[in-house]
């Protein structure tokens, strides 16, 4: 099992707690402390079970506000670390 620590850049989340199947490069949970409570907790249950590439590929140039990030972009940016 990976996990990974990862603290976000340009957006209202907080912290980020990421746990992998080394072997699958499947994503078994991930929280996210701060942000938007009921859209986080809906990421989170959206990415469990998926291959990382295919998480990446699906959230990474997702934008919020105009010079931010997003959670969504951040999660890709922090899955590419592992």
């Amino acid at each position: 099992m990976a996990h990974l620590d990862y603290i976000p850049e340009k957006v209202c989340s907080k912290f980020f707690s990421i746990d992998v199947n080394d072997e699958t490069q499947i994503i078994e949970t991930v929280e996210i402390i701060g942000g938007c409570p009921g859209n986080l907790a809906a990421i989170c249950q959206l990415v469990k079970g998926r291959k990382i590439a295919d998480v990446i590929e699906l959230l990474k140039d997702i934008p919020c506000r105009p010079g931010m990030s997003s959670c969504p972009a951040q999660l890709a940016i922090a899955l590419e670390q592992l």
